[in-house]
């Protein structure tokens, strides 16, 4: 009698060839991304380091100094404006990764993606370490570590236009708000690793908290140059299919499932059968697409309070509830955690009902008031902050993740593209650089407000999240007009 095959054996054999590819690819993209975040978020946790209070430190007995106030602190942010120093070190990164974004997803579409993105990755691991080598080279710079953070967040933009160009190789439409939804965590999750592995390095030698990670993303290099497949056919695997051809023959049109539609109508031509194009969407040709240019600006207003709190929140928790460096990045990290959910709850939300845009809207107007009650009253009790950093990180950061991931997949395969393939990186590129622009104004504010009180910080957020509201408010309009148009005919179906 032969023996039946064992649990696991039939659990591999389930899934196909294709199943399995795709199951890598995400997995492996998870992981660069991961090391990506992983490696921006240091200088967030070491600034209440370089700059302490230090009457609060113990001084050593074989120290000779001459400002009780300052001995502690890491010169050049020893001063009484270390909060714009440090602005300086945000904007350097970050104007650099807008500026460069713009470029990247140019290059992303002509360059091979492997290459590409394994360059990206151990030029990052190196200008990150360099960063940390100041405090073992002992160099108290401002421009030294200014340089240092332009060269990094030019290198930085080779990521993202990248590892979703290559995602949307391999999946299709389907259930793709949800999967990317999922996939998207690796943004909370590089910011809470590095975080935590900044937080053990922080009060002693803040140098590794910059080194570790930049030999994490160095090492996550060399992993994608051997490992990354960059499209299904390279692999013999079957092509994913963007656009839903339905039974009667009409396609669906962009970012709607079976409940709505963006463009409120379903298109009623039969669809041409288009040929692969070979030849990379121009700039001007990716800002046509219907789409990206209000999500690329509300992104813009949603990036500008999610880096707010990536390089802000740190310190604010310590200044506020008077943590210690390595206390107040610990917690922070519940900010990114609450992102998590939040970006899979978009992504679920949007997948039921076809309504990029109205999920984005409905919690970027939910995240308005959360963040004015974290503000006044998120510090009264542990639980509270807890539960308030959660809320507020899923109501912020899940807009955020659904529309750099899902809208820009959709956008990056939109029907009007025509069959061309190589358009994902540059509309990516021009979504989340338009976004970045936002990313680098956020801190700058943040540190230019901050001196006159957190109050008016938040109401800067605030007024970033009703703005970003208001730029998809004809997208969600149409995709509202759409749900009515099929409930009305859905009601003539059945009185006939």
């Amino acid at each position: 009698m032969k023996s039946p095959l064992a649990p696991g054996i039939r659990l591999v054999t389930s899934f196909s060839r294709d199943s399995w590819y795709r199951g890598f690819i995400l997995f492996l993209t998870f992981l660069f991304y991961t090391a990506y975040h992983l490696s921006r978020k240091p200088i967030s946790i070491v600034k209440s380091q370089l700059h302490r209070n230090c009457s609060l430190v113990i001084r050593p007995a074989d120290l000779n100094i001459t400002d009780n106030d300052t001995w502690c602190d890491w010169t050049p942010f020893d001063q009484d404006n270390y909060q714009t120093l440090f602005g300086v070190l945000d904007n350097s990164f970050l104007v650099a990764y807008a500026i460069g974004m713009f470029f990247s997803g140019i290059f992303g579409e002509r360059l091979p993606l492997r290459y590409y993105l394994s360059f990206g990755m151990l030029m990052s691991g190196l200008f990150t370490c360099l960063f940390g080598l100041g405090y073992y080279w002992n160099i108290h710079s401002l421009g030294y570590y200014a340089f240092i953070q332009v060269m990094n967040g030019l290198m930085q933009t080779t990521g993202w236009p990248a590892v979703v160009a290559c995602v949307g190789n391999w999946f299709g439409k389907g259930k793709r708000g949800f999967i990317m939804g999922v996939w998207n965590s690796h943004t909370s999750v590089g910011n809470i690793l590095g975080s935590l592995i900044a937080g053990v390095f922080v009060s002693s030698e803040w140098g590794m908290s910059f080194i570790v990670p930049g030999l994490i993303i160095a090492s996550a290099g060399v992993l994608c140059f051997f490992f990354l497949v960059e499209k299904p056919e390279d692999v013999n695997c079957s092509l994913p299919q963007h656009h839903i051809v339905q039974e009667n023959g009409e396609t669906e049109p962009l970012l709607r499932n079976g409940n709505g539609s963006i463009n409120g109508a379903v298109s009623t031509e039969t669809p041409e059968i288009v040929e692969e194009h070979s030849e990379a969407i121009s700039f001007f040709g990716a800002l046509r697409i219907p789409g990206v240019v209000e999500f690329s600006l509300c992104l813009m207003f949603a990036k500008l309070v999610s880096y707010t709190f990536l390089y802000w929140l740190p310190l604010y928790i310590s200044n506020v509830a008077h943590f210690q460096a390595k206390e107040a990045g610990d917690m922070s990290t519940l900010f990114d955690a609450g992102g998590i959910l939040g970006g899979i709850m978009a992504g679920l939300v949007s997948d039921f009902t076809g309504g990029r845009a109205s999920t984005c809207c409905v919690m970027l107007i939910a995240a308005a008031p959360m963040l004015f009650l974290y503000n006044y009253i998120g510090q009264r009790s542990l639980g509270i902050t807890v539960g308030m950093l959660l809320l507020c990180g899923g109501l912020v950061n899940g807009p955020y993740a659904l529309i750099t991931t899902a809208v820009s997949a959709d956008l990056g395969t939109h029907e009007s593209l025509r069959g061309n393939s190589r358009a994902l990186s540059t509309v990516t590129a021009i979504i989340d650089g338009t976004g970045s622009i936002g990313a680098a104004l956020g801190p700058l504010f943040a540190g230019l407000i901050s001196p006159t009180g957190w109050n008016n910080v938040f109401y800067m957020l605030i007024s970033a999240d009703i703005l970003a509201c208001l730029f998809l408010a004809r997208l969600v309009f149409k995709e509202v007009k759409g749900w009515c148009g099929q409930i009305s005919r859905a009601r003539g179906l059945r009185e006939i």
